[in-house]
């Protein structure tokens, strides 16, 4: 960490020791994490308080952590035959709502003090997951709360106008969840009989993706650049 952010971490840690605990974050990063009951009050203390003073929400954004932390990429090798990951795909799904499944975080700017702070906070459980919105603090997260609830199903207590940002009238489900089929629930087409777009069940068959495969290719070998045209390759056999 630098010395600003060295600052800005133990002013935290010394305002909110019992609300918040530190993350994981890159170098010259700082991430806390605070409890969805003890948000509108943290918030409101970091945007007024002038020790903090972050005036600006830069950006809000949904997290699932469904089948978080296993691994279906087996590999990074290839053999003959391609690369032997991304075959095995994960079956089993959690048969109830999974406890700290949804998350929200926080991309705060301090103008004043030049310095950011990422906060993460957890949706309660079940379905649908909940959180306090956020808007009579920072009015920039009104479109923000709202795409985090049409693609992750999000609800944000005390938002003025939860609607649909992004998807279409009468979408279903949500298609940033983790759990959301890759080819989508249904999709549109023009009738020429009804003379009008109409809904249908999805028609495209699932498929396994599999990473392309790079492999050497020596007509970027430096050497091979180095020789003027017309004149013989070295150990080319001519």
């Amino acid at each position: 960490m630098s010395s600003r952010t060295e600052t800005l971490a133990s002013r935290l840690t010394a305002r909110f020791a019992q609300e918040l605990r530190a993350l994981p974050a890159l170098p010259g990063d700082v991430a806390f994490e605070v409890d969805a009951e003890n948000l509108l009050a943290v918030c409101k203390e970091l945007r007024d308080n002038a020790d903090f003073g972050f005036e600006q929400l830069i950006d809000l954004a949904g997290v699932d952590f469904l089948d978080y932390g296993r691994e279906e990429w087996n590999t990074y090798a290839s053999t003959a035959t391609g690369f032997s990951r991304g075959v095995n795909r994960i079956k089993e799904r959690v048969g109830e709502p999974q406890s700290k499944r949804f998350a929200v975080t926080y991309q705060l700017l301090s103008i004043s003090n030049n310095w950011r702070l990422r906060l993460r906070s957890f949706a309660s459980d079940g379905e649908p997951p909940v959180i306090d919105s956020v808007v009579d603090i920072w009015n920039s997260a009104n479109w923000f709360e709202r795409e985090a609830f049409d693609l992750f199903g999000i609800m944000f207590r005390n938002h003025p106008d939860l609607r649909r940002l992004l998807t279409d009238y009468g979408f279903i489900g949500h298609p940033f969840r983790k759990d959301f089929p890759l080819i989508g629930n249904v999709e549109v087409k023009y009738d020429t009989n009804k003379g009008r777009v109409v809904y249908q069940p999805v028609s495209i068959e699932p498929r396994t993706l599999v990473p392309r495969v790079i492999r050497e290719d020596n007509r970027y070998d430096q050497v091979l650049r180095e020789v003027p045209v017309g004149a013989a390759v070295p150990n080319s056999g001519g």
